[in-house]
Parts: structure tokens; C-alpha cells; sequence
């Protein structure tokens, strides 16, 4: 009995192609898409847990040093006391056709936990390098030296034959961050060289006396550039020393590496080392932290593709369950208990599940694909993060796929699954048995509807944090999508009143009866077009707020970075009296409520005082800042701690003499008050637009007082507009300066905007991939929908409706639905940008952004929903004008 009853189900689907189809359809994609956002993020976390696994900072405890890079006496003094420490450098540079990080670390000191896999530690690199089967330490630390990078990484500097001609870094084939990355170069020091039991003794690099306080050009050669798997994308790691010479920044070691196990009766590191501050390990992962934002609003953009195609296959195995109705009576009456029937409709749909699920995987790495390098460029231009080129197939990923297809399946069916069960034997015969077991869902779904309508306003006034943003998202979205029905039922309802002629009338009252059956694929239009709506305006919204800004930002026509300190100081003279001001742009990275962070020196000049976007201020705000009397802080870091101005902030390196923070307290050394970063007043807040760290401005009396040795190289040029191709023209030829030391307005404009525009592609890509499966599911509704309206359309035939004129009716009875969704769909899709833009983005990236409107884009929207529309009706309606007589006239002959 139960092969025969397993036939019988079977046979609907042989009878309704169409239906296995769309039901497969509507599962794959809604898989895909879902699964394709999952390999990106996966994808990216695998390369920061192989960055962080290379540095071991995801094990190992570090030390460093607010304002500036450690210097070599500190770690000298650090490993003399017992301390078993290890250092570590990095910088950015070009090589050949790439931007890549460059890691220097010391071999001899290196903890096992550094390496990829973190078990062999670096002699696992070392390995075979130089074709010796042993550790060649020699080839590593001895100039050129030796590099290790992935092999996608050689790929994309042009270096996979293993070997780079030596180059001088002043070609255009090698050359490092104008603005030494931000940090600090010190003059030139010995480095330490040690073997593992030894106490360090200075080693003297040879340099030649370009590299001795060099950024840009220092005269050395390029290692040799070698290939190992495991490494970090983007990523070239070498000696430290090496490293040193590459970036330009000699004696500089960017922070310490403390070992797991340390020698007992260690001096404790305030009594050697006070300004070094230990970081544990758990924060040593700091890009994961810094994208989390990131991924989250991928993940809510995929979970919203999936939620769109489950009602395709809502729609679908709801239909072919309603059609199954006799099947399933007679089924009953012969015998088939209820628990074998269900779980026969239950074994079909996992098997189309898993098959379907399968597809979906395949095409969902296909779209992870085709959007991994504008999610990497993102991530690099957002974050500094490096993002792997090629996907991973794990089968963590795959699980989670088919586990999301089943999930999404069941949750999909459920309904109708459950009315079956409860539907009664005798009542499956009678034609209305379906209607009558459904005549309450109507009101249940408007009872649901206000029930998270009600739950979308509590969390818009009461909810906290980025998690509370989406749940009001969902919640918002879903009472919208159960209350279309409803809301399409009332606007035709009075268009039935105001109809004009029997034909309008039976229109509108065709529609309302058929509203049923649409209703699924109008809710998966209705959330595409809210969700394009509101995702454009913020994005549009964005352009515009971030184009404004960029004017007020980027006031100077030019910005120049010299390559060396001397240099600087030259370039400085040669410029004071040839343009209306040099504005020196000095930083420092800090470590700011346990996150990093930058301190920027500004000058007293009007550019700042007529340009800077401040938001919100205290009076005389430029004023006071000239004076020391406080600093600026971006958005950012105001919304995260709530300093607004007149709030206090501990500043970490600043020191303000005479200021009450500097005081010695009770019970509390001179020298250890000395320490304690000086209380300032939070004078202002600026909008800082594409920057996910903290970010506060001191004048530039205080950032030099505090940061002496931060670089100088950097400067923003005023000068008439009508000369800046001139003057650049004479700084690169005078100095010899590279084109990429020389930049103007206009240039640094167009490739922020360009960064602005590939942040966003993934997010277009998503949306018009969503729209995609919202218009499958409409053509899905109206297609299987077609062949069950021959008892309706019939009767009008009869009556001398023509079958062509039928046809234009149903097609435009199509696109009016479509433009009532369109229409219902406007108001949705502006909350959600208002939530975008006032919720998400505020707990996401620590900005809020001015909502504008676009009604242009909306007109065009609604043009699409139409074409959508009319392309899903097209072959329905084709069908109807092209159907023959004896189809129709077979109405009346099984009329009951």
C-alpha cells in the first residue's frame, strides 16, 4: 500500500511539471543567494583567522606603545630583564601590480604560536627555503633576504616564478605609503639580533644613507619573494630588519609579542617599560571586531533574498497540496492511515528539498564568485582588511546550506501540511472543504500583522544595539508583507464600487477572488520593491551627503608627502612662499576604550575653521582649539561613548602642563602621574564619513608636544586653483618626487568616490538579484494559476468575450495589482531607509546620515515592477488568447 499510495503522490507531479519546477526553483535560489552571502563571509573570516594565526595574536598576549611605534630600547630592556618577547612590524606597500602588507618578524625570538596552522611556528616557512631541506636563517635575515607570501598573492604581484629581479623600491615596481602609514619614524637605530638563550647584543644593518630616515624611496633591494600555502591574502612576510628597510622605517618595531611560557621572578613591565600597554589576546583579532558590521548587513541582505524565495515555494506546495485534495480523500478512504500519508508528503519533500538544496549550493558558490573581489575591494578600502580571491568549499558550508534549504522548506510547508492533517476525511470531498478549513486565515494574518507592527514600534522606541535594528527590520517587514492582502483587498473592494459597465466589475471582483492565490508572490514583490526603495534612497542619500562632504574635507588643492624627514623640512621652505599656506597632516595611532584609534595635529588656519564639517559644537569651537582648551572627536567615537561637547576624554599620550590631570596625587609617584593621558573638554563633533575608527583632532602645539616623533612628510597645500597642475608639475621635477607623492583634489575625489561606488556593489547586486526572484515568484503564481481559471473564464466566453480580449484583460489586470503593490510598496520601503539610516547605520558604523528623497528613482523602480509584472503575465496571458474552443466548452460538460 504504501509503494502504491507513494505512486499516486507521485503522479501529481508528472501532470503538473510546472509546479515540481517552480517548487525546485524557489528552493535553489532562495538557497543560493543565502549561501552565496555565507561563503563571502566565510571566506573573509578564514583570511583574518589566517592573519591573525600568521602574528599569533589571536593566542599571544601583546605590548604596545599609544602615539607611536616601541622603540628598540624598550625591547632591549624588556628581553635583558627575562622578558621573553618577540617583535613584529608592518607596513603597506606596492608591489608590482599590488597593494600587499608587509610582516617583519624575528625568527629568533618567534614564538611557536606564530606561523600558519600555529604549530611549527616560522621554521615551518623556513623549511626548504633557498632549496635547503634545514632552516636557512643566513638567506633569511641577510639583505635582499627572503619573502613568503601566498600563492594568489605572487599571482597578483607578478611573482609566481619564485623570484623577483632585485629592484631598487624608487622604481614604480615598488614603492611604500607617502604618509609612512601613520606612524612614527624615529632616527635610525641598531636593531637587536639574539640567539634563543642569549642576551640581545645590537646589530648594526648596513643601509645606505637613502634608507636612513626614508618612506618612499629607500635604496635597497627587494627580497626574494617565495611561495607557501597558508598564508593570509595580500600578505608578504620576511625578517624584521628587512622589513624595516622595505617600509622605510628603520629602528621601528610596531609592537611585542609576549611568549605563553615567561621565566619565574619576572620584574614587573611598569617598572621596565610603563608606556607599554599589554593587550590581550582575545582583542588580538581586531579586524574581526572592525568588520562585524559589515558582515552582519551582508548576512540581513541574503537572510532577506532567502525569506523572498521561500514564498515561491509557499506558493508552490501550497497550490499543489489544494489540488491533491481528491487524491489525498481517496488515498484516506481506502485505507492509508494519516500518519503514513504525511509522512509520505514529508519523505517527497525532502527529496525535492535535498535536490534542489544541492542546485542552490552550486549556484550559490557561482554568485559568492562572481561578488568575492568587490566584497575584497570593500573590505580593503573600508577596513585595510585582506580578503583571499578564491573561495573555499568547506563542509561546514555545505551542512549549513542544505540545513537553511531544509529548514526553509519545512517552514515553507508547514502550513499546509498542518491544514491537510487536520482537515477531516469526508470533508476533503466537497468543493469548498479547502476554503472553509482556510476561512480564518485571513484574520489571523491581520492579527499577526498588528502584533508585529506593535512589536516594530516598541523596538523603534526602546530597543538597543544592532541586533534590536534588525529584529525592528524584520519585524517592520513582515507586518507590512501579511498586511498587502489586506490593504489589496480594500483598494479593490472600492474600485468593484466605482466600476463602471459589468466587464470593470467582474475585473476587480475576479481579482479580489484570485487575491488568494497572488497574495504569496505580491508579499515577495511587495518586499523587493520596499526593499529597493529603502536601500536606494540610503545609498543615493549617502552619494549626495558624501559628495558634500568630501568638499568640506578636502579643501586644499594639493597634498604633497616627501620622502624624507630632510626632505620635508626642504620641501616646507621651498613651498612657504610660492602658495597661500602648507598645512602639515600629522597622526598617530593610539588605542582608544580598548579599539584602535587616531590622533590627528591640525594648524590654526581658516581652511579648518571655514571647511570642517562640525555637527555639533561648543561656542568659539576653533578658538579654544587653538588655545589647547580641548579637541574634536569624530561621530564615531561621540555616539559609541557619548562625548558630546562638554563631555571629558582621556587622551592617551597627551599630556597638558600644569593641566589638573598631571598633578601628583595622594599616595601616587611624580613619575607615574606623569603617565595618566591628560582630561580634555570635548569642544566639538565632526562627521567623518567611510572611517570605521575612533578619531579625534588636537591642535598641532599639543600633537607635537606629545608626539615628537610621529611623521611630518605629509602636507595640504592653498593655493589659486588655476596653478595647482604647475605647482605639482615643479614639486616632482625639483625633488624627484613619484607621481603618487603628488596628489591633487580633483584626483583624491575621484578615487574616493570610486571606493564609495564598489562598497555599494554588492548591495545593487543583491538588491536586483532579490527584485529577480520576486518577479520568478510572481510568474510562478500567475502560470500555475493559469490552468485553474477555465471554470471563471469560461462563462464569459460563453457570453461573447472574446478569448483575445480575455487575455488583455488578465494581462492588465496583472499589471494593476503589480502598480497597487508598487504603490503600497513606496511607503514601506521609506521606513525602511528611515531605519537604515537612523538605526542601522548609526549602530553599525557610528554615523547618521540626512534622509533625501528621490522621486525620480522611484518612477523607475515602479517601471521595473511593471516590466516584471508584464513579463510574468505575458505567457499566462498568452496562453489565454491562444486557447482552444474545446478546452473551454469542457467546462460545461463536467459541470456538477
Amino acid at each position: 500500500m504504501t509503494r502504491a499510495a507513494l505512486a499516486a503522490l507521485l503522479s501529481h507531479w508528472r501532470a503538473h511539471p510546472l509546479q515540481v519546477v517552480t517548487l525546485l526553483i524557489g528552493l535553489a535560489l532562495s538557497t543560493a543567494l543565502w549561501s552565496g552571502v555565507q561563503a563571502l563571509n566565510a571566506e573573509a573570516r578564514a583570511s583574518y583567522a589566517r592573519a591573525a594565526d600568521l602574528l599569533g595574536t589571536g593566542q599571544l598576549d601583546r605590548l604596545t606603545r599609544d602615539g607611536g611605534p616601541v622603540t628598540q630600547a624598550q625591547y632591549v630592556a624588556l628581553r635583558r630583564a627575562g622578558w621573553q618577547v618577540s617583535p613584529v612590524l608592518e607596513g603597506r606597500m606596492t608591489l608590482g601590480a599590488a597593494r600587499v602588507t608587509i610582516t617583519g618578524t624575528e625568527p629568533l625570538t618567534a614564538p611557536a604560536q606564530m606561523g600558519p596552522g600555529s604549530g611549527d611556528g616560522l621554521a615551518g616557512l623556513l623549511a626548504g627555503a633557498d632549496g635547503a631541506d634545514t632552516p636557512d636563517l643566513t638567506a633569511f635575515i641577510t639583505p635582499p633576504g627572503i619573502g613568503f607570501a601566498a600563492p594568489e598573492t605572487l599571482d597578483r604581484i607578478g611573482a609566481l616564478s619564485a623570484t623577483l629581479e632585485p629592484a631598487r623600491l624608487g622604481d614604480d615596481t615598488a614603492r611604500t605609503d607617502g604618509a609612512g602609514d601613520g606612524r612614527k619614524v624615529p632616527q635610525p637605530a641598531d636593531r637587536p639580533r639574539e640567539g634563543p638563550q642569549a642576551a640581545p647584543e645590537p646589530r648594526s644593518d648596513t643601509r645606505t644613507d637613502d634608507t636612513q630616515s626614508g618612506t618612499g624611496t629607500p635604496s635597497a633591494a627587494l627580497p626574494r619573494l617565495l611561495a607557501r600555502a597558508g598564508l593570509p591574502p595580500g600578505t608578504v612576510l620576511t625578517d624584521i630588519g628587512i622589513a624595516q628597510r622595505l617600509l622605510g622605517r628603520p629602528g621601528q618595531i610596531g609592537y611585542l609579542l609576549i611568549a605563553p611560557d615567561q621565566p619565574l621572578g619576572l620584574p614587573p613591565l611598569a617598572r621596565i617599560s610603563p608606556e607599554l600597554r599589554r593587550i590581550p589576546a582575545d582583542s588580538g583579532t581586531d579586524m574581526v571586531s572592525l568588520t562585524d558590521s559589515f558582515h552582519l548587513n551582508l548576512t540581513a541582505f541574503g537572510f532577506l533574498a532567502f525569506a523572498v524565495g521561500l514564498l515561491i515555494v509557499h506558493s508552490a506546495v501550497g497550490l499543489a497540496y489544494a489540488q491533491r485534495r481528491p487524491m489525498l480523500r481517496t488515498l484516506r478512504a481506502l485505507g492509508v492511515p494519516l500518519r503514513r500519508l504525511m509522512a509520505l508528503l514529508m519523505a517527497e519533500l525532502l527529496v525535492l528539498t535535498l535536490v534542489a538544496g544541492g542546485a542552490g549550493l552550486v549556484l550559490g558558490y557561482l554568485i559568492a564568485g562572481a561578488l568575492l573581489p568587490d566584497v575584497a575591494a570593500t573590505l580593503s578600502g573600508l577596513y585595510g582588511a585582506q580578503v583571499a580571491q578564491s573561495l573555499s568549499v568547506s563542509p561546514l558550508w555545505l551542512a549549513s546550506g542544505l540545513g537553511m534549504a531544509l529548514a526553509g522548506a519545512a517552514l515553507a510547508s508547514g502550513w499546509a501540511i498542518w491544514k491537510i492533517a487536520r482537515l477531516p476525511l469526508l470533508a476533503g470531498a466537497q468543493p469548498r472543504a479547502w476554503a472553509a478549513a482556510s476561512g480564518g486565515a485571513l484574520a489571523l494574518q491581520g492579527a499577526a500583522a498588528g502584533a508585529l507592527a506593535l512589536l516594530a514600534g516598541g523596538l523603534a522606541l526602546w530597543g538597543n544595539g544592532l541586533i534590536a535594528g534588525f529584529a525592528l527590520l524584520a519585524a517592520m517587514l513582515l507586518a507590512a508583507a501579511l498586511a498587502l492582502p489586506l490593504a489589496l483587498r480594500a483598494v479593490l473592494v472600492g474600485l468593484a464600487r466605482g466600476a463602471r459597465g459589468p466587464v470593470a466589475a467582474w475585473v476587480w471582483a475576479d481579482s479580489r477572488a484570485q487575491l488568494p492565490s497572488l497574495s504569496v508572490a505580491l508579499m515577495a514583490l511587495m518586499l523587493a520593491l520596499a526593499a529597493n526603495v529603502g536601500v536606494g534612497t540610503m545609498v543615493s542619500g549617502f552619494r549626495l551627503t558624501f559628495t558634500g562632504w568630501l568638499d568640506q574635507r578636502l579643501a586644499a588643492e594639493l597634498y604633497v608627502t616627501a620622502q624624507t624627514d630632510a626632505q620635508a623640512v626642504e620641501l616646507r621652505d621651498w613651498l612657504t612662499p610660492r602658495v597661500q599656506a602648507v598645512l602639515p597632516v600629522r597622526s598617530t595611532d593610539v588605542t582608544l576604550f580598548g579599539a584602535p584609534a587616531q590622533i590627528n595635529g591640525v594648524a590654526d588656519d581658516a581652511t579648518y575653521r571655514d571647511h570642517w564639517p562640525v555637527l555639533q559644537s561648543l561656542p568659539d569651537v576653533w578658538a579654544r582649539l587653538a588655545l589647547g582648551e580641548g579637541v574634536l572627536v569624530n561621530e564615531q567615537l561621540a555616539r559609541r561613548q557619548s562625548l558630546w561637547p562638554g563631555a571629558t576624554l582621556a587622551v592617551p599620550g597627551l599630556r597638558v602642563p600644569g593641566s589638573e590631570n598631571n598633578r601628583q596625587t595622594t599616595g601616587q609617584a611624580t613619575g607615574q602621574a606623569s603617565l595618566q593621558p591628560a582630561q580634555m573638554t570635548v569642544l566639538g563633533v565632526y562627521s567623518d564619513y567611510g572611517n570605521p575608527r575612533a578619531q579625534v583632532i588636537v591642535t598641532d602645539a599639543l600633537f607635537n608636544r606629545a608626539f615628537p616623533d610621529a611623521p611630518a612628510r605629509q602636507f595640504a597645500l592653498r593655493l589659486d586653483p588655476a596653478g595647482t597642475e604647475q605647482l605639482a608639475a615643479a614639486l616632482r621635477d625639483r625633488f624627484d618626487l613619484p607621481a603618487s607623492a603628488v596628489v591633487d583634489q580633483a584626483q583624491i575625489k575621484a578615487l574616493s568616490l570610486r571606493v564609495f561606488e564598489q562598497t555599494f556593489t554588492v548591495t545593487r547586486a543583491l538588491n536586483v538579484l532579490t527584485l529577480a526572484v520576486a518577479a520568478a515568484a510572481l510568474f510562478a503564481g500567475l502560470l500555475t494559476l493559469a490552468g485553474q481559471r477555465q471554470g471563471q473564464i469560461a462563462p464569459l466566453w460563453a457570453m461573447g468575450l472574446t478569448r483575445r480580449r480575455l487575455a488583455a484583460l488578465d494581462f492588465g489586470r496583472t499589471l494593476a495589482l503589480a502598480a497597487l503593490t508598487a504603490v503600497l510598496a513606496l511607503p514601506v520601503g521609506l521606513l525602511l531607509a528611515w531605519v537604515l539610516l537612523t538605526v542601522i547605520n548609526v549602530q553599525a558604523f557610528g554615523w547618521r546620515l540626512p534622509m533625501h528623497l528621490f522621486p525620480g528613482d522611484w518612477l523607475r523602480l515602479g517601471l521595473w515592477a511593471l516590466l516584471a509584472a508584464g513579463a510574468a503575465a505575458l505567457i499566462p496571458a498568452w496562453q489565454l488568447a491562444r486557447a482552444r474552443p474545446v478546452d473551454l466548452l469542457k467546462v460545461f460538460a463536467n459541470e456538477r
